[in-house]
C-alpha cells in the first residue's frame, strides 16, 4: 500500500505539473487585452501600456512562465490583474462555497443511491425495481439546467416554500444558508443519484448469483448479512469508482447551478475572470480544482483497494 501511494503520489504532482503548464500557455491565447479589459475601453493607449508594464505582460514568455512557476511553489498564487488584490484573498471562500455544494450533493448520491440500488436489486423483476429504474434513467436524462429551473419555478415561484434569497454565510445565519443551500444540492444530487442507483444495482444483481453468495446461503446465515456483508461490499467497488467520476461531474455542473441559484462559488469566479482576461485568476482557480480532482481519485483508488483486496496483486 505504501509503494502504491508513493506512485499515485508522483502521478498525482506530474499531473499537476502538465496541468498547470497547459492553463498557462491556453489563457494567453483568449482573445483580448488583459489591461484593455482592467482599464475599459475609454483608456488611452499610453495608459493601456503603462498597465502592461506594470502587469509585467511586456516580459518575455519565458519570464512570465518560470515567474509562475517560482511563486507557485512558494504558496504565491497571484496578484488579481482586474482588481488588484491577492488571489487567496478570495478564492478559499469561493472554492468553499463551491465544495459545500458538491460534497454534500455527492454524500446524499451515495447514500440515496446505494440504498435505493440495493432495494431494486434484491427486488429485481418486480414492481419496486421497474420504477426505480425507470426513475434513474428520468434522472440521467433530465439536464441540470432543466431540473435547477423546474426546482426554482415550483418550489421558489409557484410554491413558495423555498424563496430565493441572497447568499448568507453559514456563520452569518445558519439557517437562512440551509435554506438556500436545499434547491442546488437537490438539483446537483439527482443525476449522480441515478448513475449510482443504476451501478449499484448493476453491481449487486452480479454479485447476489456469484458463488460465494450461495455459499454463504446455505450455511444458513441470514439474507439481510448475506446481502449487506457479502454482496453489497463488493458491489461497491464499481460504486466507489463511478462516485470519483461523479464528482468531476459534479464540480462541472456547478458552472451552470451557480449561475440558476446565484450561487457565489468558484464557477461564477472562474466565468469573470475568463471575460476580463484576468491570468492569475484563471490559473487559480483551474489549478485548485485540478487539485481536488486528483485527490479525489487518489482516494477513490485507495478505498477501492481496500474494499477488494485483489487489487494489491494488481
Amino acid at each position: 500500500m505504501t509503494r502504491f501511494l508513493l506512485q499515485r503520489l508522483g502521478q498525482a504532482v506530474a499531473q499537476l505539473l502538465i496541468v498547470g503548464s497547459i492553463v498557462f500557455f491556453l489563457v494567453r491565447l483568449i482573445p483580448g487585452d488583459p489591461a484593455r479589459a482592467a482599464l475599459g475601453e475609454t483608456a488611452t493607449e499610453e495608459q493601456v501600456a503603462q498597465t502592461r508594464e506594470a502587469m509585467h505582460l511586456n516580459d518575455s514568455f519565458a519570464s512570465q512562465f518560470f515567474g509562475f512557476w517560482g511563486r507557485l511553489f512558494q504558496g504565491d498564487l497571484g496578484t488579481s490583474l482586474v482588481s488588484g488584490r491577492e488571489v487567496m484573498q478570495d478564492l478559499p471562500s469561493r472554492l468553499g462555497n463551491s465544495l459545500e455544494l458538491v460534497l454534500v450533493s455527492l454524500a446524499l448520491a451515495l447514500l440515496i443511491g446505494v440504498l435505493l440500488g440495493r432495494i431494486a436489486a434484491t427486488r429485481a423483476d418486480r414492481p419496486a425495481d421497474h420504477a426505480l429504474v425507470a426513475g434513474s434513467i428520468l434522472g440521467i436524462s433530465l439536464p441540470v439546467f432543466v431540473v435547477g429551473a423546474l426546482l426554482l419555478m415550483v418550489f421558489a415561484i409557484l410554491y413558495p416554500i423555498l424563496p430565493p434569497q441572497r447568499f448568507t454565510s453559514p456563520l452569518e445565519d445558519p439557517l437562512t444558508h440551509l435554506q438556500t443551500l436545499v434547491l442546488p444540492v437537490v438539483t446537483l444530487t439527482a443525476a449522480s443519484c441515478a448513475v449510482i442507483t443504476r451501478m449499484t444495482r448493476s453491481a449487486m444483481l452480479e454479485t447476489l448469483t456469484a458463488d460465494y453468495v450461495r455459499t454463504a446461503r446455505s450455511k444458513g446465515l441470514v439474507e439481510s448479512k448475506v446481502v449487506n456483508r457479502h454482496a453489497l461490499r463488493t458491489a461497491m467497488v464499481p460504486v466507489v469508482s463511478t462516485a470519483t467520476v461523479e464528482l468531476t461531474t459534479l464540480i462541472g455542473s456547478t458552472v451552470l447551478v451557480e449561475t440558476i441559484f446565484g450561487w457565489p462559488g468558484v464557477s461564477s469566479l472562474l466565468m469573470d475572470a475568463v471575460g476580463q482576461r484576468d491570468y492569475p485568476v484563471i490559473q487559480a482557480v483551474v489549478l485548485s480544482v485540478a487539485t481536488i480532482v486528483i485527490l479525489v481519485n487518489l482516494i477513490g483508488d485507495l478505498v477501492v483497494r481496500f474494499l477488494d483486496p485483489r487489487t494489491e496483486e494488481s
